[in-house]
């Protein structure tokens, strides 16, 4: 973790953006944990809270973005291949698509605050081909709140140590 705060430290809000957007696509970057490191920095004064909230927002809806798209384009053609090695045949498959049909907007909001679920929510969305707009705002909401969440967090925790 040392690393990732002298990252931000050097490079700022383009680091916060980048690690946060690698985050949510799957790197192992711990994403609330940097996500309250940066408002540990904001209450420092090392980053303004408002930009950062900003930088964020961008970089957790890029990296859905680019989830969507990645199970959009190879996720149906990669689950077909090895999705019975994980559990997730053909009537498997048909049971998620239909179940994102109906919950898969809400639990784009919901997965965010859920590690691990705000990953794959992405994917299933993409391979399920839900709508774009409704997708966009779905994600863009959940990002907006998560992002202040654990931000707002991180500040607080910081008030409170100092």
């Amino acid at each position: 973790m040392e690393s990732v705060e002298q990252i931000i430290a050097n490079y700022g809000y383009i680091a916060v953006f980048l690690l946060l957007t690698l985050g949510i696509v799957g790197l192992p970057v711990p994403d609330e944990v940097l996500m309250m490191l940066v408002g540990y920095f904001t209450n420092v004064g090392t980053l303004n809270y408002e930009l950062a909230v900003l930088f964020s927002f961008g970089g957790a809806l890029v990296g859905m973005t680019i989830s969507y798209f990645i199970g959009y384009k190879a996720g149906r053609p990669f689950l077909d291949k090895y999705g019975k090695w994980v559990g997730l045949k053909e009537k498997r498959m048909r049971r998620v698509e239909k179940w994102m049909e109906k919950y898969g907007s809400y639990s784009l909001i919901i997965g965010y605050f859920i590690p691990g679920v705000r990953h794959i929510t992405c994917y299933f969305s993409g391979i399920a081909r839900m709508d774009l707009k409704q997708y966009f705002l779905f994600v863009a909401i959940g990002s907006l709140l998560w992002t202040s969440v654990f931000i707002t967090i991180g500040r607080l925790a910081g008030v409170i140590t100092l």
